[in-house]
């Protein structure tokens, strides 16, 4: 029996994860956090031999929070942020699921557990390659407004941007529209024009007409849409956005 601790800041990702490992004799969930301070504390006073970690949350991220700990859990890492593969392989991780996870792509995850003599370093990295590398190419997405259905194209999409519990597509044309995706659904679906610059934001960089510096470190993206909308970065994203665009 594994004692596990789920850690999100998402509550809907955080039930879904509840929800899906209830289905493995082999897991005991003994808590969930929704940050990465409630977590190590958590973890430390816990000790739990496995966590279900996401990667970008408020307060410290998943990777900030491991260099905390005192208590060394065995770690899954579960993201929308397939960017990070690589340095969560180094980080020795257990697995690395992008969300929405599937129930194929968890059984895979507790088949390695199941193996006692598994090592970080045994994980092959070819295998967390190929899953962060097999999304699809979408030309469109689908918005319903009454009976209709609008395909709207990805190239007229300017902002993506999460609000309470709706997200909107903003389109060069100014217009708004509502749709069923979670950003964190979409950050799997779209292709790498999109980038996620705030846990409510998503922008397309073919629309960047300049970036500025905020404030604490954060980054102001104007966009060239009509209103020239301003949206701002993360603390948390900025450096990783700063080695993107090579500020």
């Amino acid at each position: 029996m594994w004692k596990t601790i789920i850690i999100d800041d998402e509550q809907l990702a955080r039930q879904r994860i509840k929800r899906l490992l209830k289905n493995y004799d082999e897991i005991e969930i003994i808590g969930e956090a929704e940050n990465g301070e409630e977590g190590r504390k958590l973890i430390d006073q816990l000790k739990p031999d496995l966590i279900f970690l996401d990667i970008e949350m408020p307060i410290l991220n998943g990777f900030e929070m491991l260099t905390k700990l005192t208590h060394q859990p065995k770690v899954v890492f579960t993201t929308a942020y397939d960017q990070y593969a690589i340095k969560a392989f180094e980080e020795g991780s257990i697995d690395y699921l992008l969300k929405p996870i599937e129930v194929e792509r968890l059984d895979k995850t507790i088949k390695k557990l199941k193996q006692t003599n598994l090592a970080p370093a045994q994980v092959p990295i070819e295998e967390l390659l190929r899953q962060v590398q097999g999304k699809k190419a979408i030309k469109t997405l689908t918005i319903k407004l009454g009976d209709k259905i609008l395909l709207i194209k990805l190239s007229d999409i300017v902002h993506i941007q999460a609000e309470d519990k709706y997200v909107f597509l903003h389109t060069i044309d100014g217009k708004k529209h509502l749709t069923d995706f979670t950003l964190s659904i979409l950050e799997t679906k779209l292709p790498e024009e999109f980038i996620r610059i705030h846990r409510s934001d998503m922008i397309n960089t073919d629309y960047i007409k300049e970036i500025r510096k905020g404030f604490n470190g954060a980054l102001i993206f104007v966009l060239s849409n009509p209103a020239e909308t301003r949206v701002t970065s993360s603390r948390s994203n900025s450096e990783a956005l700063r080695e993107k665009f090579d500020i």
